[in-house]
């Protein structure tokens, strides 16, 4: 594999084709994503749902959020589009699926129809932002959990609605401390704060991490397959003076390679 890290998180990744991994593929696509919390697979025209489902498989088990639309065809991936749509679909900052005890390890877009304009992935290095943090901020969410909680989807009675994470989470692969956060509405309180302190600790926070200067900015191209650490990133669609359609294609693996 021949590996271009992209600023300020990410790296294009050339030599490497989506569809069944070896081991010593998944062994080395784990420790990248793990490092750079965002790999880039340009120019996977030929892979279709099939291929993109064996080479997430090839990671681990699959998961799937409920009260999300499933593919036709492939129950495991999830249609994202704008098509039909009379107002643009709504993206701020999150991970996928934080709201239960073990959330999804890994998350990938498979580009199926591309706009003419716009419609760009964010990604937030959320190493960085952890490394970053200012002392008081630090100081004042040191050793607590942040209660992540569902919104906008309807559960099924044995579905998961909340989990507590820390706020500072060390990485199930490299240990690497991460800022462990989601989008506004899903982060219900840090412990140990009253709510005036939670919402102002959250809302400064999510500033911090999502700077300008700390997000990379992902441009679609045909055949792009994109795939991202959620221990390691924030993600948002940017869904501003979009033209065209987007069609995308996602699937979750639900737990780290060779991780308990």
């Amino acid at each position: 594999m021949k590996v271009d890290p992209l600023t300020p998180v990410g790296a294009e990744v050339t030599g490497l084709d989506v569809g069944p991994l070896s081991a010593d593929d998944v062994t080395a696509l784990r420790d990248l994503l793990a490092e750079h919390g965002v790999v880039v697979l340009r120019d996977q025209a030929d892979a279709d749902d099939d291929t993109f489902t064996a080479f997430l498989r090839s990671l681990g088990d699959l998961a799937f959020t409920t009260g999300e639309t499933p593919l036709e065809g492939h129950p495991d991936l999830n249609l994202i589009s704008n098509v039909g749509r009379a107002e643009p679909p709504r993206s701020t900052f999150h991970v996928d699926t934080g709201y239960v005890a073990r959330p999804p390890a890994y998350t990938a877009l498979r580009a199926v129809e591309i706009p003419e304009q716009g419609g760009q992935t964010l990604f937030s290095n959320q190493f960085r932002a952890h490394d970053t943090l200012p002392d008081d901020l630090r100081a004042r969410v040191e050793g607590r959990t942040l209660r992540h909680v569902v919104t906008g989807l309807e559960l099924g009675p044995d579905d998961e609605a909340a989990a507590d994470h820390p706020v500072l989470r060390p990485h199930p692969v490299s240990g690497r401390v991460a800022l462990y956060l989601d989008a506004p509405k899903r982060c219900a309180a840090i412990d140990g704060l009253d709510e005036a302190e939670s919402g102002a600790t959250i809302t400064a926070l999510l500033e911090h991490s999502t700077r300008e200067d700390n997000v990379y900015r992902h441009a679609w191209r045909a055949g792009d397959v994109v795939i991202w650490d959620n221990g390691a990133v924030l993600h948002k669609a940017d869904h501003a003076g979009v033209v065209g359609d987007r069609v995308m294609h996602r699937g979750m693996v639900g737990a780290y390679p060779g991780v308990a």
